[in-house]
């Protein structure tokens, strides 16, 4: 399932902190701020929508969502890879598409249906909030700014989605992403969640430690 030109594909190393075998919680939010400003640097240039296509393609081969499961998907923000051909072919297999609405600080995500064509309300940090009834998915597609082997994931640090996955007892993550945005190591803390696989433009791999 796993197509091995991910694991050569161009990507970037974060600056880990030097010392100790458990690095205490400000190193490792320095070496998170450190790697986001890399990441973001590391995906400008590419063709959202034209990887997202073939992310689309990757998964619907390799790691199709199991039929009749609700799958979370997001609106692209600025550069992030498209996922929107995914999702558009999710619901012609007959799948509920829902999309996030983002919480006050601190709290986890909650997900609202959405259809082709469905008018969606801007929210804060740049969101777009559907208007459907609320769904609780199976299958997420996650964001992110940089993600590893072992399924390490950084994201832009307010926490929505560890919140999310950890009071999630049966679901699937997939974190969505474009090829360059791999690192040798995400700095991980103890509320970090891991994702179960990644899909990029090159294929999907599924992680492990």
């Amino acid at each position: 399932m796993t197509n091995q030109r991910l694991m050569v594909a161009p990507h970037i190393s974060p600056l880990l902190p030097s010392a100790p075998d458990r690095p205490d919680r400000s190193s490792i939010d320095e070496a998170k701020k450190v790697l986001r400003a890399r990441a973001i640097a590391a995906r400008a240039g590419h063709d959202p929508q034209a990887c997202g296509t073939a992310l689309a393609t990757h998964v619907l081969r390799d790691m199709p969502p199991p039929e009749g499961v609700i799958v979370s998907g997001f609106w692209p923000l600025g550069d992030e890879i498209d996922v929107r051909p995914l999702l558009l072919a999710l619901r012609e297999r007959g799948h509920e598409v829902v999309l996030p609405i983002t919480p006050r600080r601190g709290n986890p995500l909650t997900f609202g249906l959405w259809s082709p064509g469905d008018v969606l309300i801007p929210e804060r940090f740049g969101t777009m909030r559907p208007v459907g009834p609320e769904r609780v998915p199976d299958f997420l597609l996650v964001p992110l700014l940089a993600f590893d082997r072992a399924g390490g994931r950084l994201g832009y640090g307010a926490g929505f989605y560890d919140r999310t996955l950890s009071g999630m007892s049966r679901r699937f993550a997939l974190g969505c992403a474009f090829a360059s945005q791999m690192v040798d190591e995400v700095p991980v803390g103890p509320y970090d969640i891991r994702l179960d696989a990644v899909a990029t433009e090159h294929g999907v791999m599924r992680c492990g430690a």
